[in-house]
């Protein structure tokens, strides 16, 4: 009996570190701040486990997940060429943030064109927290503020919930972190639900692509680099957006990769020019009415 109990102890304690603690947030945000009633939602995932925490989009988890399965049959199929037409929703937020518990060290992922970047944060959130305290959703929650990436930052946070971790870059509260907003209200993550996942599964994994293939927004070589040499591949990205997608149109080995287009009246674009200075102007627009970061510091 002393033996089967041991090995029941033993099972159990696997099960409980394999388990995933899944938290959705809400996640409001104002991309422009010259159209402040413009304002974009996104389900964001905070998933934990005993060696840490992921914080990152549903809608571009899914959409990478789908355009990684087109990748792989289209490159068993050996044709030589390869399509890849994102149809989904991409998803609004590129960016993915992860925590190494027990020291929190926090990197943030983000994709530049083709290209994937592992910024080491220094910076770690000084708390000052305050007595103030109320109710959200089903949650006891208390006040904290605290300065972080160019903005001033007021959370709630609730010992109900035994993490000190958070959204985005923030943790370090005796408790999650049940909502946290900036002082403008242009950023507002709010915690709308939770579930346990047994284990991630192969499907609920990030997909990762070939060293060979390159895929505009996901995927591609990961860098590690500082902030300071992130600010520098930002600047000259924003001076010539289309770069890495002149580089993927060249040709990689035998794999040859084409890109569509379509313009504002929904017409369908194939020519390289065409689709190149089509990309370019979409681009240029688009970081034009993206002007309002979640963390200003780190694009200035």
């Amino acid at each position: 009996m002393k033996k089967f109990l041991a090995f029941g102890c033993l099972v159990l304690g696997i099960l409980a570190q394999a388990q995933i603690n899944r938290f959705f947030y809400e996640y409001k945000f104002i991309p422009d701040s010259n159209n402040k009633e413009d304002v974009k939602n996104e389900m964001m995932y905070l998933d934990i486990d005993e060696k840490g925490s992921t914080y990152y989009s549903r809608d571009k988890f899914v959409s990478d997940s789908i355009t990684n399965v087109e990748i792989q049959k289209q490159m068993k199929s050996n044709s030589g060429n390869m399509n890849i037409n994102r149809k989904e929703k991409q998803g609004q937020v590129s960016y993915k943030v992860t925590k190494a518990y027990p020291d929190f060290n926090t990197y943030l992922f983000r994709n530049i064109s083709s290209d994937r970047y592992k910024i080491k944060e220094g910076q770690k959130p000084e708390w000052k927290i305050l007595s103030d305290k109320q109710k959200i959703g089903e949650y006891n929650t208390q006040k904290a503020t605290t300065s972080f990436g160019g903005r001033e930052w007021v959370a709630w946070f609730s010992t109900d919930i035994p993490f000190q971790d958070g959204p985005y870059k923030f943790y370090g509260l005796p408790g999650l972190i049940v909502k946290i907003e900036d002082t403008t209200g242009s950023h507002i993550m709010t915690l709308v639900g939770n579930k346990k996942i047994a284990e991630v599964s192969a499907s609920d994994k990030e997909p990762e692509l070939p060293q060979n293939i390159r895929v505009l927004g996901m995927g591609g070589k990961e860098l590690e680099v500082t902030e300071n040499q992130f600010r520098k591949v930002w600047k000259d990205y924003v001076n010539d957006p289309t770069k890495n997608m002149k580089q993927m149109m060249g040709g990689n080995g035998d794999v040859k990769v084409s890109f569509k287009f379509k313009d504002a009246s929904g017409k369908e674009i194939s020519d390289p020019n065409q689709v190149m200075r089509a990309r370019e102007k979409n681009t240029r627009e688009r970081l034009a009415k993206d002007n309002n970061p979640i963390e200003p510091e780190l694009l200035k």
